[in-house]
Protein backbone atom coordinates (compact mmCIF):
# COMPACT_ATOMS: atom_id res chain seq x y z
CA UNK A 1 0.00 0.00 0.00
CA UNK A 2 1.37 3.38 -0.93
CA UNK A 3 2.19 6.18 1.52
CA UNK A 4 -0.73 8.38 0.45
CA UNK A 5 -3.29 5.69 1.25
CA UNK A 6 -1.70 5.05 4.65
CA UNK A 7 -1.88 8.77 5.49
CA UNK A 8 -5.52 8.91 4.38
CA UNK A 9 -6.34 5.92 6.59
CA UNK A 10 -4.72 7.58 9.61
CA UNK A 11 -6.72 10.77 9.03
CA UNK A 12 -10.01 8.88 8.58
CA UNK A 13 -9.32 6.74 11.64
CA UNK A 14 -9.00 9.92 13.70
CA UNK A 15 -12.23 11.40 12.26
CA UNK A 16 -14.21 9.55 9.59
CA UNK A 17 -16.31 12.65 8.85
CA UNK A 18 -13.42 14.45 7.15
CA UNK A 19 -14.11 15.16 3.49
CA UNK A 20 -11.83 14.31 0.58
CA UNK A 21 -11.36 18.07 0.08
CA UNK A 22 -10.15 18.57 3.68
CA UNK A 23 -7.90 15.49 3.54
CA UNK A 24 -6.39 16.73 0.27
CA UNK A 25 -5.65 20.10 1.89
CA UNK A 26 -4.12 18.40 4.94
CA UNK A 27 -1.87 16.26 2.72
CA UNK A 28 -1.12 18.88 0.07
CA UNK A 29 -2.48 16.78 -2.77
CA UNK A 30 -5.36 16.93 -5.26
CA UNK A 31 -8.89 16.23 -4.06
CA UNK A 32 -9.50 13.90 -7.02
CA UNK A 33 -6.47 11.80 -6.04
CA UNK A 34 -7.72 11.49 -2.45
CA UNK A 35 -11.26 10.62 -3.60
CA UNK A 36 -9.88 7.96 -5.98
CA UNK A 37 -7.70 6.46 -3.23
CA UNK A 38 -10.65 6.31 -0.82
CA UNK A 39 -12.88 4.69 -3.48
CA UNK A 40 -10.20 2.09 -4.22
CA UNK A 41 -9.77 1.27 -0.52
CA UNK A 42 -13.54 0.91 -0.12
CA UNK A 43 -13.73 -1.40 -3.17
CA UNK A 44 -10.79 -3.48 -1.87
CA UNK A 45 -12.44 -3.74 1.59
CA UNK A 46 -9.52 -1.92 3.24
CA UNK A 47 -12.08 0.60 4.47
CA UNK A 48 -14.90 -1.62 5.67
CA UNK A 49 -17.14 0.80 7.57
CA UNK A 50 -17.30 4.34 8.90
CA UNK A 51 -18.24 4.17 12.57
CA UNK A 52 -19.04 6.40 15.53
CA UNK A 53 -17.54 5.81 18.98
CA UNK A 54 -20.33 6.25 21.55
CA UNK A 55 -19.86 6.74 25.28
CA UNK A 56 -22.83 4.55 26.28
CA UNK A 57 -22.50 5.51 29.95
CA UNK A 58 -23.86 8.96 28.98
CA UNK A 59 -26.94 7.39 27.35
CA UNK A 60 -29.84 5.80 29.19
CA UNK A 61 -29.23 2.43 27.58
CA UNK A 62 -28.74 -0.52 29.90
CA UNK A 63 -26.43 -2.66 27.77
CA UNK A 64 -24.16 -5.30 29.24
CA UNK A 65 -20.88 -6.02 27.49
CA UNK A 66 -18.81 -9.10 28.21
CA UNK A 67 -15.45 -10.38 27.04
CA UNK A 68 -15.40 -14.16 26.94
CA UNK A 69 -12.15 -16.11 26.87
CA UNK A 70 -12.72 -19.32 24.91
CA UNK A 71 -10.41 -22.34 24.79
CA UNK A 72 -10.99 -24.56 21.76
CA UNK A 73 -9.50 -27.51 19.96
CA UNK A 74 -8.73 -26.43 16.39
CA UNK A 75 -10.37 -28.34 13.53
CA UNK A 76 -8.15 -30.39 11.23
CA UNK A 77 -7.74 -28.57 7.93
CA UNK A 78 -9.53 -25.43 9.14
CA UNK A 79 -7.65 -24.53 12.31
CA UNK A 80 -9.51 -21.95 14.37
CA UNK A 81 -11.30 -20.29 11.45
CA UNK A 82 -14.35 -22.58 11.17
CA UNK A 83 -15.14 -22.34 14.89
CA UNK A 84 -14.55 -18.58 14.92
CA UNK A 85 -17.00 -18.26 12.02
CA UNK A 86 -19.70 -20.22 13.87
CA UNK A 87 -19.27 -17.85 16.80
CA UNK A 88 -19.12 -14.53 14.93
CA UNK A 89 -22.33 -15.27 13.02
CA UNK A 90 -24.40 -14.86 16.20
CA UNK A 91 -25.97 -11.36 16.30
CA UNK A 92 -24.96 -10.84 19.97
CA UNK A 93 -21.29 -11.16 19.03
CA UNK A 94 -19.59 -7.83 18.36
CA UNK A 95 -15.98 -9.00 17.92
CA UNK A 96 -13.94 -12.22 17.80
CA UNK A 97 -10.16 -12.28 18.05
CA UNK A 98 -7.67 -15.14 17.75
CA UNK A 99 -5.31 -14.74 20.70
CA UNK A 100 -1.98 -16.07 21.89
CA UNK A 101 -1.67 -17.12 25.50
CA UNK A 102 -3.92 -18.95 27.94
CA UNK A 103 -6.99 -18.99 25.65
CA UNK A 104 -7.61 -19.16 21.91
CA UNK A 105 -10.47 -16.78 21.13
CA UNK A 106 -11.63 -13.58 22.77
CA UNK A 107 -15.32 -12.99 22.08
CA UNK A 108 -17.01 -9.65 22.79
CA UNK A 109 -20.77 -9.81 23.16
CA UNK A 110 -23.46 -7.35 24.04
CA UNK A 111 -26.75 -8.12 25.75
CA UNK A 112 -29.59 -6.38 27.51
CA UNK A 113 -28.86 -8.05 30.87
CA UNK A 114 -26.43 -10.28 32.75
CA UNK A 115 -28.96 -13.08 32.39
CA UNK A 116 -29.04 -12.73 28.59
CA UNK A 117 -25.24 -12.86 28.39
CA UNK A 118 -25.15 -15.91 30.69
CA UNK A 119 -27.81 -17.58 28.54
CA UNK A 120 -25.76 -16.96 25.39
CA UNK A 121 -22.68 -18.53 26.97
CA UNK A 122 -24.48 -21.58 28.36
CA UNK A 123 -26.92 -22.23 25.50
CA UNK A 124 -25.06 -21.14 22.36
CA UNK A 125 -21.32 -20.83 22.96
CA UNK A 126 -20.42 -23.65 25.36
CA UNK A 127 -22.28 -26.41 23.45
CA UNK A 128 -20.27 -25.80 20.24
CA UNK A 129 -18.15 -28.84 19.39
CA UNK A 130 -14.47 -28.26 20.17
CA UNK A 131 -15.17 -25.54 22.79
CA UNK A 132 -13.27 -26.75 25.84
CA UNK A 133 -13.95 -23.93 28.29
CA UNK A 134 -15.16 -20.36 28.63
CA UNK A 135 -14.43 -17.59 31.10
CA UNK A 136 -16.75 -14.59 31.10
CA UNK A 137 -15.57 -11.12 32.12
CA UNK A 138 -18.13 -8.30 32.34
CA UNK A 139 -17.09 -4.77 31.43
CA UNK A 140 -18.04 -2.55 34.34
CA UNK A 141 -16.82 0.79 32.97
CA UNK A 142 -15.00 1.96 29.85
CA UNK A 143 -12.33 4.57 30.40
CA UNK A 144 -10.86 4.63 26.89
CA UNK A 145 -11.85 3.06 23.57
CA UNK A 146 -10.24 3.42 20.14
CA UNK A 147 -7.90 6.08 21.51
CA UNK A 148 -10.75 8.19 22.92
CA UNK A 149 -10.84 8.93 26.65
CA UNK A 150 -14.39 8.85 28.04
CA UNK A 151 -13.72 10.37 31.45
CA UNK A 152 -14.13 14.12 31.79
CA UNK A 153 -10.78 15.53 32.85
CA UNK A 154 -11.15 17.58 36.01
CA UNK A 155 -8.78 20.41 36.81
CA UNK A 156 -6.54 19.84 39.81
CA UNK A 157 -7.71 22.32 42.46
CA UNK A 158 -5.27 21.25 45.17
CA UNK A 159 -3.04 23.90 46.69
CA UNK A 160 0.66 23.66 46.07
CA UNK A 161 2.56 22.85 49.24
CA UNK A 162 6.33 23.14 49.40
CA UNK A 163 8.56 21.92 52.20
Amino acid sequence: MDALKLKILEILKEDARRSADLIATMLGTAEAEVARAISEMEADKVIVKYATVVNWSKVDDEKVTALIEVQITPERGHGFDAIAERIYLYPEVKSVYLMSGAYDLLVEIEGSSLKQVASFVSNKLSPIDRVLSTKTNFILKKYKQDGIIFEDQEDDHRMLVSP
